[in-house]
């Protein structure tokens, strides 16, 4: 069973979105790359829309992240 995490996009560069936890700044991890078209796809978005979005994705048991959905 997965655990589903709340993310918020930083911004995108190039064909990859930065991704951060949800929440105070001072809390953070460094951004992780993911790419912006599958996440815009998951979500019904363009990928230039998606900087400033707040998702939430599974976490895998390798920890990357899948299954984005808006909110």
């Amino acid at each position: 069973m997965s655990e589903r995490v709340n993310v918020k996009v930083l911004l995108v560069v190039g064909d990859q979105a930065e991704i951060v936890a949800d929440v105070r700044p001072e809390e953070r991890d460094e951004p992780e790359r993911y790419p912006a078209e599958e996440i815009a796809a998951a979500v019904g978005l363009e990928a230039a829309q998606l900087p400033g979005k707040r998702l939430s994705a599974d976490v895998g048991g390798d920890g990357r992240l899948s299954g984005w959905q808006l909110g």
